[in-house]
């Protein structure tokens, strides 16, 4: 199925990777979104997993190595022509890691990479979801913590 004018949504997949109060983010080499700051991620390949796919798509572009993968929110993204035919349709699944070793290296669709704050985000070229799931997911971290601490106690 072609990406371009697609007949149905397309699974696509990103790696949120923290560590610490940092995020992992890759330039995109290739459209859409070429030269955009987002998550690692790419498209789901048929007999994969939602998380086998995270972790293919975080090593493939990143080498990075992440544990506790868990799904953690869903998105859509749908572009339209200017004759508002549908050029680009997916359903991205966002998957959580914690951060375990490596400082990264960019490879395959990643032009670059960096670790970045949620401050820093407003000073990139950035996907407009980045900064809200970067939020979301301190905010959930937050809340984590929380409940942890009243458990305890």
């Amino acid at each position: 199925m072609s990406r371009d004018y697609p007949t149905q949504p397309i699974i696509g997949i990103l790696a949120l990777v923290r560590r610490g109060d940092r995020f992992l983010l890759v330039r995109r080499a290739k459209p859409p979104n070429r030269g955009y700051w987002g998550f690692p991620g790419g498209v789901q390949e048929l007999g994969e997993t939602v998380l086998e796919a995270a972790r293919r798509e975080l090593a493939e572009e990143t080498a990075i190595e992440a544990a506790d993968p868990r799904i953690f929110t869903a998105l859509d993204a749908i572009e339209r022509d200017e004759d508002g035919r549908i050029r680009y349709h997916y359903t991205l699944i966002v998957v959580a890691f914690d951060w375990l070793s490596g400082e990264g290296e960019a490879a395959d669709d990643a032009e670059a990479l960096g670790w970045f704050r949620i401050q820093d985000i407003e000073t990139l070229p950035a996907l407009p979801s980045v900064g809200s799931l970067i939020l979301q997911a301190l905010e959930a971290a937050q809340t984590l913590a929380r409940h942890s601490a009243i458990a305890a106690g």
